[in-house]
């Protein structure tokens, strides 16, 4: 039988509030930066554009994606990059060090499903630059990956209902310098997925086919995407 002591613990557990952005200082926005010492830091930014916190990164840091309601960030490194890390960012604490399977590399960024029930992490193929996107469960374990139908995916965005936007870049680098191996045919595109299947495919017309693209934003229906002219 349950002790008394274990049963009080369990009710104060349960009622006990869990933990919340407002711990971390309520950020509207997360960005990584490099300081002025030359280290690397994960900041988390007001909407005035004060810092309410900042975080030491082991080495230079692209893009963060906040967890929607646990006051966690997962920091994922400069693409090609080997390593992203889950930030407990109202005490600082490291929670994960995620790695992509052999043959993987991160891009640099990732995103939360609605719930935070489920991490996507934009990845390529490293021999081909094929993209995917890792799926990894709220304990941040690896549950598979799926195609986003174009190379060197750049930026994921979910969208209101849950939609998932991917900015495929278009090109093939080496996989050990970033060299561009195929500018004369790149072939960029703006993939919506659904259910973990893409559901549309955007392309743009062929004489803007060397612009690759990177960024994505939403806001009010709206669908923005920033380019790369090669």
């Amino acid at each position: 039988m349950t002790s008394r002591r274990a049963f009080l613990a369990g009710l104060m557990a349960i009622a006990a509030p869990k933990p919340g952005w407002a711990a971390a200082g309520n950020p509207r926005f997360l960005a990584c930066a490099r300081e002025a010492d030359g280290g690397f830091a994960l900041f988390g930014l007001g909407e005035d554009g004060t810092d309410r916190f900042r975080l030491p990164l082991p080495a230079r840091g692209h893009a963060g994606a906040a967890h929607p309601t646990r006051p966690e960030a997962v920091v994922f490194a400069r693409r090609p990059g080997a390593f992203a890390l889950v930030l407990d960012c109202a005490t600082g604490a490291l929670l994960r060090h995620l790695t992509p399977p052999e043959g993987m590399q991160f891009n640099g960024h990732g995103a939360f499903d609605t719930l935070g029930n489920r991490l996507y992490t934009v990845e390529q193929r490293a021999s081909d630059s094929t993209g995917f996107l890792g799926l990894w469960d709220a304990d941040y374990r690896r549950l598979g990956q799926i195609e986003t139908g174009g190379l060197g995916p750049h930026e994921v965005l979910r969208l209101p209902g849950g939609t998932l936007a991917v900015a495929n870049g278009g090109i093939a680098t080496d996989p050990t310098d970033r060299t561009k191996l195929n500018l004369a045919s790149m072939a960029p595109s703006l993939v919506y997925l659904e259910g973990d299947a893409i559901s549309e495919t955007v392309t743009l017309p062929a004489d803007l086919h060397q612009n690759s693209i990177r960024h994505l934003a939403h806001r009010g229906g709206i669908l923005a995407f920033a380019l790369q002219w090669e």
